[in-house]
């Protein structure tokens, strides 16, 4: 894969842009008028304090940020398939016939990681970064930011469930392999650790470990499952041994 190649990839996949905003732009149409009782979930699963809006107009940009986000997690398959075509050529190249199972997986490993993240990690997180209220301390959460750190959490969670199916992608490209993978562990943690950083909405140790922890587990199933895809490939390229029969 070249520049001009992938250059071109990205220009297929800005042409299907068009096709994704008037997708967001009707779910919006039709989310909007349940955004309340979405924000009403969003605060019953994960909050026992109060809600505060830090100006009159707040709430409502609010509801339309997480009509947004809403509108946008249910448009990640339409987003994928955009992907998925813009780069299939090149990988129709290297032999693979079908990507029907690429599209599934990314959508599965997506969701799989938001509820993960919706159901398990941004509860815990969200009470243990509570429990540090006291009778001096009283948290007034606003709920624009409140809104914008569960969408970054669940989106963050979402993209980072991809990184083995990533790594099975870029080793069926020979960009990388499970050696390069291996020797370069120690650089990847660092990575890790700089993702987890930029993409957690606050900055402490906790929320880092939150989204690190998961993200490192996942990147050694990547490194396993890039194994044996090149022991498959291997030994599909392995000629057969011929056999002699005796007369």
């Amino acid at each position: 894969m070249n520049r001009g190649e992938l250059f071109q990839a990205l220009n297929i996949f800005r042409k299907g842009l068009l096709t994704l905003a008037v997708v967001l732009v009707l779910l919006s149409l039709l989310i909007f008028p349940f955004s309340k009782s979405l924000l009403r979930h969003l605060y019953n699963t994960n909050l026992q304090v109060d809600l505060v809006a830090f100006g009159v107009p707040e709430a409502f940009f609010s509801l339309f940020k997480l009509t947004f986000f809403a509108s946008l997690f249910l448009s990640v398959p339409l987003i994928f398939y955009r992907l998925w075509k813009s780069f299939e050529p090149f990988f129709r190249v290297k032999g693979m016939t079908s990507g029907l199972p690429v599209f599934l997986t990314a959508t599965f490993l997506f969701y799989l990681g938001a509820s993960f993240c919706y159901f398990i990690t941004l509860p815990f997180g969200v009470r243990f970064l509570l429990g540090y209220q006291s009778a001096h301390i009283k948290p007034m959460i606003s709920v624009a930011k409140y809104t914008s750190f569960c969408a970054v959490f669940v989106f963050g969670f979402g993209l980072t469930f991809e990184l083995p199916l990533v790594l099975a992608l870029l080793s069926i490209l020979r960009i990388v392999n499970a050696p390069l993978l291996t020797r370069n562990r120690r650089y990847a943690i660092l990575l890790i650790a700089i993702v987890a950083a930029v993409a957690t909405p606050t900055p402490d140790f906790f929320n880092m470990a939150l989204m690190g922890g998961p993200l490192y587990l996942l990147f050694e199933v990547g490194i396993i499952l890039v194994k044996i895809m090149e022991r498959k490939r291997a030994h599909a390229q392995t000629p057969p041994t011929p056999s002699y029969n005796d007369p």
